[in-house]
């Protein structure tokens, strides 16, 4: 049985898909942080000195100032603000995802096809070699290529 799990776990597409969650994984956390800590920051100036990771909707009768304060206390609440992070996290992951295989789908162009080096004897209609002069399946005389 471990000889086949062994088996199993070192095809190529199963080493392929594990490379790519792990650097789906860390690419991830890059996105998190430049969302957090590069593009909120400013957004939020824009918008009146806002920071979204303190938007919250309290469900309970007690206040709280900010959400760290209501999650120590055991608050119910509502994080809408990291919901927003998140949704503006998805938006670049997809958007950096989108560009990545554009990339690739470009480096991936078929060739383009070769030039012919053969023809068709307008005669026989055999296949002969595109400079021949003369047809080698039925000897006619052929026009230059």
């Amino acid at each position: 049985m471990f000889k086949e799990f062994k088996a199993f776990a070192m095809r190529g597409p199963v080493l392929d898909m594990a490379i790519g969650i792990i650097l789906g994984v860390a690419f991830g956390q890059i996105i998190t942080s430049l969302v957090n800590d590069i593009i909120m920051p400013p957004l939020g100036l824009l918008l009146g000195r806002v920071d979204f990771t303190n938007f919250f909707l309290n469900l309970g009768t007690k206040h709280f100032a900010t959400l760290a304060d209501a999650k120590k206390a055991g608050a119910a609440v509502i994080a809408y603000g990291h919901f927003i992070n998140t949704i503006i996290d998805f938006i670049i992951v997809a958007f950096c995802m989108f560009l990545v295989v554009k990339w690739f789908t470009a480096m991936r162009k078929p060739a383009p096809p070769a030039a012919p080096t053969t023809r068709d004897c307008p005669f026989c209609l055999s296949s002969i070699p595109l400079k021949a002069s003369r047809c080698p399946n039925c000897t006619s005389q052929l026009a230059p290529a």
